[in-house]
């Protein structure tokens, strides 16, 4: 089977438009299943059953996988058998009915405002790099970027003007989301002063498009920025591990909590289906759960329920 894997990777590349990192995914998922199957002598399509999958799925979980992990995983895996079917390499789906592990939803690690305050503040602006760090953050917390889309951001792709930035996603979704006044004076400091300092530093003649660069003058990769997040997320003194997303979910949980219109957060974030933008809507504000513990009649509190404070910003009911 395993020679099957690379033309299945193209495939989803070309047909479906996956990102890098999902490709990365799909490709370590069925290598180590396509070995795992060798190693029960099991090494042509048709021969895979639906107990392999199952004793498959019994290994990863002595091995203390994660059930989202797992899932992930059969996911792939039920893709490539697709593929195969439809390349005619393979008769069978060994993967129908395969029950998949039931997965623990959580919601989303969001920053307070004042741990989003302090990272924001954590670049040295007195260097390029610092600058360019600085401009980065504001910008990817400012229109809730994907890393993916930060980095591939070029320097056409945002106007400080008329403040908004041309986001281009996987699959090649493109939408157009506006940004805040901090990010866009940054963004303008950076452009006008930083990038050219980085762009000095590279050893070729030709037109570099991207927008962020690296120390050697070219576009910085997702690898790059998370290293620079990590270590921005230690000095401002931030506990929770924080990732690009953390600032993603940062962006979206604000807006909500003050009074931002669903749908728009919606559109923002890129989100076709509300579902996938619901997760954003968290937990009721501590405020609010302590006025409804307080006050509610069937809360076991006595007062009356006009001494709420209507003030407090409400979600779009049509959504609850």
């Amino acid at each position: 089977m395993k020679h099957y894997i690379t033309p299945f990777i193209r495939y989803l590349e070309d047909e479906k438009g996956l990102s890098p990192s999902t490709l990365e995914a799909y490709r370590r998922d069925v290598e180590q299943f396509a070995e795992f199957a060798a190693g029960q002598q099991v090494t042509v399509p048709d021969d895979v059953k639906r107990t392999h999958l199952v004793i498959y799925t019994g290994h990863l979980q002595e091995l203390n996988k994660a059930p989202a992990t797992i899932t992930r995983s059969m996911i792939a895996i039920r893709s490539f058998f697709h593929y195969l079917i439809r390349e005619g390499k393979a008769s069978q789906d060994p993967s129908l009915l395969l029950e998949l592990p039931k997965q623990e939803k959580k919601p989303p690690s969001v920053l307070t405002q004042e741990e989003m305050d302090r990272l924001l503040e954590a670049p040295d602006r007195s260097t390029p790099a610092g600058m360019r760090d600085k401009a980065m953050l504001e910008l990817l917390y400012a229109a809730g970027l994907r890393v993916s889309e930060l980095v591939t951001l070029n320097v056409e792709d945002v106007r400080t003007d008329m403040r908004f930035v041309h986001c281009h996603g996987a699959g090649g979704k493109e939408r157009v989301v506006p940004m805040s006044v901090q990010a866009a004076e940054w963004l303008k400091l950076y452009i006008s002063e930083s990038r050219e300092t980085l762009l000095r530093s590279r050893n070729s003649s030709t037109q570099e498009e991207a927008l962020f660069l690296n120390s050697s003058g070219k576009r910085l990769s997702r690898q790059g920025f998370w290293k620079l997040l990590k270590k921005y997320g230690v000095e401002a003194g931030i506990q929770t591990d924080i990732t690009p997303h953390t600032l993603r979910h940062s962006f979206a949980a604000h807006l909500l909590e003050n009074g931002a219109d669903f749908r728009s957060v919606q559109e923002m974030l890129g989100h076709s289906e509300i579902s996938a933008a619901r997760m954003y809507l968290g937990s009721p504000k501590k405020s609010m759960k302590e006025v409804y513990e307080n006050f509610h009649p069937r809360a076991g509190s006595r007062a009356s329920l006009e001494m709420i404070n209507l003030s407090q910003p409400r979600s779009d009911s049509r959504y609850d």
